[in-house]
């Protein structure tokens, strides 16, 4: 069935035994549209289509869970591990390979091929590969389905990051043999997991911004990603994977490294079309000239080339250390650096108010583009590197991709040059600038800072904060644009012309902003707290605050230790809030919205009855309209309730949204009582 028909079958009308046809079909096509996107690189289908095949699997797996596989693509993310990762042994011991750094040393390597061989270099193969620079690890398929997967550990055991590696979506579940080869019983596999370049800045961007330490290079975010705890979290930073061979003695008919990939293409295996088989020195020194300047054009980093004796007897010949096989190396490219001069240091604010030192250079061209300014990160980096103004200074491209100063050249100080300290207030609006504990980065305190306002305004008029319908991400960038506000205060003083005076809004869509915002004002405290984007509050920190101190002007004039004092809060929380309410500008927007009519609280402490969920434990299944699940736990558990993941006899209540699936099934057959959004929107206001 062709994928336009698999995409009309309704799932409610279809019964058990249909069912089991067409979820295969589904699998199948599926299957195919990943091989199609993230091995070959050559889409089939648009996105809207594969989603809508994935959306139908997923329907009919909710309304026939003994249906669901472990190979299944909707079972890519599992639940996060308890305890850590547990250890595995590996089918056969992952080595590292030899580096060599220059031509005399490929020589030296070819001579002593060539010596425990006895026969020369030009009647023996080689394999030449790019070397990715990612993660080793080591993928387990039996019968075709992917079942283990571990990193290189220490070469004999490894750490099982099975549900991490299944987030990866050029990893396949199932092989996907082409016809011309048999499927294995059992196949191990080896290659390099590794972030691509544009996923690399992505992260550095968002942790730099988060006052978190950057990753150095793509290869040590790739490393840090397959060991998060939760899957969740891998599978937000887009992974990829080129497997580079297989454990020896798995295929009677493979017998050299050139056909190992080519079989595991045929499998189904991502594999690097960037290879060649040849002979001689001259040959294996144009194929690494070829890759000196072109890798730089690719959307991954790559440090060198792996060079492989290509027949699996002669590797067996050569044998190997107990660190390195003596019939592969890998020559690495020298780093392109370039020196130049630091003219001055100046400072940038982020859109979350992280104050970040860049240093503005003398240009200078490194590897094929000019470079004139480099990102100093924080203090301690500066301080670690001791990089003055006027310092002469070694720069590369982290990763090839970042500009960094690698050292000072302290030879060439003459005395002229000044060391850097950064400022206690934010260059752009004055405001007190602080660095909170376990934090790396300086951060402005003021929610006025024309640097952070776009972010903030859509934070605070977000369904989790003040929940005003229809002033999204684009109409917030387009009340900056046209200078009608300049903070989250500004939205409550927009009059009738302002709004219609936007592209695109008429009588009606005016009127419906300006009553959503009106609306808006009666939001409780806590959103209130939560949409002002104190640093580390969340919506369960806001109700907790909310319910100790009843009123904003209570909390405002709270110290550390009386807001530390409360259970939950810990100095982080209380050393930001204090901060917060400490800064003029902030005071100045506060008493705008008190100005506007907004809810303040109740002018004294308005602890909650928390019996309506006290003991309670709840599941969550389905869309919510006003929540997102996050948002709707929290409120769960501010009222003291638990949240968990699957439903049980142990299960109080389930909260059902649309598209609710096997969870409500399994609920009422347990006979657990379940609740719609309304009903819990009655029962939190209740109480």
């Amino acid at each position: 069935m062709e994928h336009q028909e698999l995409i009309k079958i309704d799932p409610d009308k279809i019964n058990k035994e249909e069912a089991g046809k067409i979820v295969g079909q589904l699998r199948d096509a599926i299957n195919r549209h990943n091989y199609n996107y993230y091995i070959k690189d050559a889409p089939t289908i648009d996105d809207s289509q594969y989603d809508r095949l994935f959306r139908k699997l997923e329907l009919l797996e909710e309304r026939f869970p003994d249906l669901v596989t472990t190979d299944s693509p909707t079972q890519r993310i599992g639940a996060p591990l308890e305890g850590g990762f547990s250890t595995v042994e590996h089918g056969e011991k992952m080595l590292s390979l030899q580096d060599i750094f220059d031509y005399g040393e490929l020589e030296d390597f070819l001579k002593r091929v060539e010596k425990d061989l006895g026969m020369p270099s030009d009647d023996i193969d080689f394999t030449c590969e790019l070397k990715i620079d990612g993660s080793a690890v080591s993928l387990v398929y039996e019968d075709g389905i992917f079942t283990r997967g571990a990193t290189r550990g220490d070469g004999l055991t490894g750490e099982d990051i099975t549900s991490n590696l299944r987030t990866i979506n050029s990893i396949p579940l199932r092989l996907r043999p082409d016809g011309m080869v048999k499927m294995p019983q059992r196949l191990e596999v080896r290659g390099e997991v590794y972030l691509p370049r544009e996923e690399f800045l992505r992260i550095n961007n968002e942790r730099e911004e988060e006052g978190l330490p950057v990753f150095a290079n793509p290869r040590n975010a790739a490393a840090g990603s397959l060991r998060q705890i939760d899957p969740g979290m891998t599978a937000k930073r887009k992974l990829n994977v080129f497997l580079y061979g297989g454990v020896s003695g798995q295929v009677e008919d493979i017998t050299a490294q050139s056909a190992m990939l080519e079989y595991l293409k045929k499998l189904g295996l991502r594999v690097n079309p960037n290879i060649v088989t040849v002979r001689g020195l001259d040959n294996i020194r144009e194929y690494i000239e070829s890759w000196r300047d072109a890798r730089k054009e690719l959307s991954y980093e790559t440090d060198g080339i792996v060079i492989k004796v290509d027949d699996f007897s002669l590797q067996q010949r050569l044998g190997q250390t107990s660190r390195n096989p003596r019939w592969a190396a890998a020559y690495k490219y020298p780093p392109e650096q370039g020196i130049t001069e630091v003219l001055d240091i100046k400072v940038s604010v982020g859109r979350t108010g992280t104050l970040t030192p860049v240093a503005e250079l003398k240009p200078v061209k490194v590897a094929g583009s000019t470079i004139s300014h480099a990102t100093l990160h924080n203090e301690d980096e500066i301080r670690r590197k001791g990089v003055m103004i006027g310092d002469t200074v070694i720069i590369h491209k982290a990763g090839d991709v970042i500009p960094e100063i690698v050292s000072v050249v302290t030879d060439k100080r003459d005395g002229s040059q000044k060391e850097f300290k950064m400022p206690d207030k934010c260059p752009v609006c004055g405001s007190k600038a602080v660095k909170l504990e376990e934090e790396v980065a300086l951060r402005c305190t003021s929610i006025a800072c024309p640097a952070q306002q776009f972010e903030r305004i859509v934070h605070f008029a977000a369904k989790g904060g003040m929940d005003i319908e229809g002033l999204g991400p684009s109409i917030a960038a387009k009340l900056i644009e046209n200078k009608l506000i300049d903070d989250v205060s500004d939205i409550y003083y927009l009059k009738y012309d302002d709004i219609f005076s936007l592209e695109n809004f008429k009588e009606k869509s005016t009127q419906n902003l300006l009553d959503a915002i009106q609306e808006s004002k009666k939001k409780p405290l806590s959103r209130l707290l939560f949409a002002l984007g104190i640093r580390f509050v969340g919506s369960h920190t806001a109700d907790i605050l909310a319910d100790n101190f009843g009123d904003l002007d209570r909390l405002m004039k709270a110290d550390f230790e009386e807001i530390q004092a409360i259970k939950e809060i810990g100095p982080r929380i209380a050393e930001s809030v204090v901060d917060f309410f400490e800064e003029e500008q902030n005071l100045e927007v506060i008493e705008r919205l008190k100005g506007a009519g907004l809810n303040m609280g109740g002018g004294k402490k308005q602890v909650r009855e928390k019996a309506a969920f006290s003991g309670k434990t709840f599941v969550l299944t389905g869309k919510l309209e006003d929540y997102t699940r996050d948002e709707a736990g929290d409120i769960i558990e501010g009222f003291g309730g638990k949240v968990t993941s699957s439903v049980s006899k142990n299960t109080d209540m389930v909260l059902a949204g649309s598209d609710a699936g096997s969870k409500l099934e399994k609920a009422r057959n347990l006979g657990i009582t379940v609740i719609d959004e309304k009903e819990f929107k009655e029962m939190v206001e209740g109480s």
